[in-house]
């Protein structure tokens, strides 16, 4: 998810690494958040894989700024990755929420677009829950418990407010193509 919300914030255009951070920050929100611990790693994997190219410019203090570039290899990777995203970016939600935050870098393809909106329509019809019966997914009017059924009210709202948008945006896809 980290690479994907690096290569995609910098497909829009260079930025420092705060702002970049503040991008991810948004993104994330509470749920993961960025360290730098994580977020400088990887952006040195991404520029030793010629993925982005980072330039020194002088700061408003002693220090340079350094400005990160997506490469063409690095605006491909991303194109590539949004074509064929892994299936925890389908079936996660967070990963998802990345995935979807980028796909408009494919609006050349919405073919492409299509497919891969497809594919999260077919893994939100299988059925699932976050409680089980042995194998059988438990619905909120089996659970007794208030915050558990609580929990599976608000998957099914939302799963059913993702689900029409879905539809009405592979409507929109499709009469594009």
């Amino acid at each position: 998810m980290l690479k994907l919300a690096i290569l995609g914030f910098l497909h829009d255009r260079p930025l420092h690494g705060y702002e970049l951070r503040r991008h991810l920050a948004a993104l994330t929100g509470h749920v993961r958040p960025i360290s730098d611990g994580t977020l400088y790693p990887a952006i040195k994997r991404l520029e030793a894989d010629g993925l982005l190219v980072r330039t020194a410019e002088p700061g408003a203090a002693a220090a340079p700024r350094h400005t990160l570039r997506l490469t063409d290899a690095g605006r491909a990777a991303l194109l590539d990755r949004l074509r064929t995203p892994e299936e925890l970016d389908i079936s996660d939600e967070n990963r998802w929420f990345a995935t979807l935050a980028f796909l408009r870098h494919l609006d050349a393809e919405p073919a492409a677009q299509a497919a891969v909106l497809r594919r999260r329509l077919a893994f939100l019809g299988e059925p699932a829950s976050f409680f089980y019966d042995g194998t059988r997914p438990v619905g909120a009017e089996e659970v007794d418990d208030p915050f558990r059924r609580g929990m599976l009210l608000i998957a099914r709202a939302t799963t059913a407010a993702e689900l029409d948008w879905l539809h009405a945006t592979l409507s929109e896809l499709d009469r594009a193509h």
